[in-house]
């Protein structure tokens, strides 16, 4: 499926469904009280964001070298899986109905891996993870944290979350600027995922990145490849691309680089990527096929890419961007795949499933190449 949406028209509808007027920021709430939250998550920064005043923290351009922060923020007790509860930009939040930071601490590199090594070591051996999330475009810093611990809390996760914030100026019509940040940042999240894998006890590293994020990815884990560590210490186990907003025969070229199995959630109602295919000449953008494009897909199977298509899931999202993190089912399904031993990127469901058809049951083919292998647990049919 093809948008054919004008240019001027489809830009129109983006600027009405993105945020307008004050950028959100991380307002510190003062206290929570115990019966207002489900819980809290406790997350870790690294970022090439310039540092900025409180509370913003970290701003739009491009630092010389790494920032590192933790933070802490509530969810309500009210939260629904897959949504993300806010104020509005600007105001404070309430934590019985919104999702509210009570600690953000700016640190050095020293501290904050002596920091994230005890949160590694808190834990029993079987949840010693990392999970590294890497935004996509027209994200700030706040957005990013927030969007982040509801994945978290959504999941299930259990290890240690690692937010990688890049300079994004979070606005609609600096997508360029935002794609060179994205090639900016690669040499600093390929250090990052170095140190991770090296000086904090962990036992496996798992990389979820969205939108623009893939990009970021895909060529820090592409150079480190070529480094003859692509594996990071044999640490990097799920690479996770969430409506990656890739041109689809760039990613060709990264995959015979990385040489690994990367597992690839795609929407073809995916509105934002019918944005940026305008701005990349007409590419299209790997995030955008479906298992319909039956040639494609064989094609990107022999790659190493296992494609996971949730064309049909309907979420609050009126761009159908964020379906991986705004509907209860993907969240889920990423969590419970990421607790597997083996984790998604080899026990996930069979190239060119269709989330829809996993969660039912059925079995079947997509065209005449792919079988449907795999049925998602049952904990999350149910729900």
């Amino acid at each position: 499926m093809q948008f054919r949406l004008a240019p001027v028209l489809l830009l129109a509808a983006l600027a009405l469904s993105a945020c307008g007027g004050q950028s959100r920021t991380l307002l510190l709430t003062a206290s929570e009280k115990q019966g207002d939250i489900v819980g809290k998550v406790r997350m870790f920064v690294a970022t090439t964001r310039a540092s900025s005043d409180l509370p913003e923290y970290f701003n739009g351009e491009r630092g010389l070298a790494l920032g590192f922060a933790k933070l802490n923020i509530t969810v309500p007790r009210s939260h629904k899986s897959g949504e993300l509860e806010l104020p509005d930009a600007g105001a404070a939040a309430d934590p019985a109905k919104h999702f509210a930071v009570v600690e953000v601490d700016r640190l050095d590199l020293s501290p904050v891996v002596a920091e994230v090594r005890r949160e590694i070591m808190r834990r029993p051996a079987s949840e010693r993870d990392v999970l590294v999330f890497v935004h996509g475009y027209n994200t700030n810093f706040a957005d990013a944290a927030y969007r982040f611990a509801q994945i978290v809390h959504d999941s299930g996760f259990k290890g240690v979350p690692v937010l990688f914030t890049w300079p994004s100026r979070g606005q609609l019509l600096q997508y360029p600027y935002d794609r060179e940040s994205a090639f900016y940042s690669r040499d600093f999240l390929e250090a990052n995922l170095r140190a991770i894998s090296r000086e904090i006890g962990t036992t496996r590293i798992d990389i979820l990145a969205h939108s623009m994020g893939t990009l970021l990815t895909l060529e820090a884990v592409r150079q480190a490849a070529i480094r003859g560590d692509g594996g990071f210490g044999g640490k990097l186990r799920d690479i996770i691309l969430a409506a990656p907003d890739v041109d689809l025969d760039v990613f060709k070229t990264q995959m015979r680089q990385i040489k690994r199995p990367v597992t690839v959630f795609v929407s073809a109602d995916d509105r934002a990527l019918a944005f940026s295919r305008r701005f990349a000449g007409d590419k299209t953008r790997l995030g955008a096929i479906s298992s319909k494009d039956t040639e494609i897909v064989a094609e990107l199977e022999k790659l190493g890419a296992r494609i996971i298509d949730i064309s049909d899931i309907s979420t609050s999202d009126s761009l159908n961007h964020a379906k991986f993190a705004a509907s209860p089912k993907v969240v889920q399904l990423i969590g419970r795949r990421l607790e597997a031993d083996k984790g998604i990127a080899t026990a996930g469901p069979g190239l060119g499933d269709k989330l829809g058809d996993v969660a039912s049951g059925v079995v079947g083919t997509v065209g005449s190449t792919v079988n449907l292998v795999v049925t998602a647990p049952a904990a999350i049919v149910g729900r």
